[in-house]
């Protein structure tokens, strides 16, 4: 198993750029890595998060679904919520964006990234919808 994560902070998902292999270089993902034996998906994502991004994540839920990759290996997504550090590309990776929901598109995602990523976008699109109407109602309370 691959998880691969989708890594939230102020309403905005990072995209990392693929440098290796060749193959995939220049093309964007959610950064991740495959999961070692007796590893949780969990643990695997916040370890490979650390060694590829130098940061620290608290992984939220899984994205429902599973995408096939090369070599039998199956990517699973979940949401994580960026703890400590800023990003940096350490690893297989050459350049990193925080991406709005609304630029999420800006960038050539790995065609296995895609359906997560609308997920992610559709989430924070209602996240962001409801955060308004969720200050709307506790100032008219306080009005009252």
């Amino acid at each position: 198993m691959v998880v691969g994560g989708a890594v939230l902070d102020q309403g905005r998902l990072l995209a990392a750029r693929r440098s290796a292999p060749p193959a995939l270089a220049g093309r964007w993902e959610l950064p991740g890595g495959k999961v070692e034996p007796g590893e949780t998906p969990e643990a695997g994502l916040v370890r490979e998060l650390r060694e590829e991004l130098g940061v620290e994540v608290e992984p939220l839920g899984r994205i429902p679904g599973e995408w096939p990759l090369t070599q039998g290996y199956v990517l699973h997504v979940w949401t994580a919520r960026l703890a400590a550090g800023e990003p940096r590309p350490l690893q297989d990776h050459d350049e990193l964006r925080w991406l709005t929901p609304d630029r999420a598109d800006e960038v050539d995602w790995l065609d296995q990234d895609r359906p997560a990523v609308a997920e992610v976008v559709r989430r924070l699109l209602a996240q962001a919808h409801k955060e308004p109407e969720a200050r709307t109602r506790r100032t008219r309370g306080a009005q009252t």
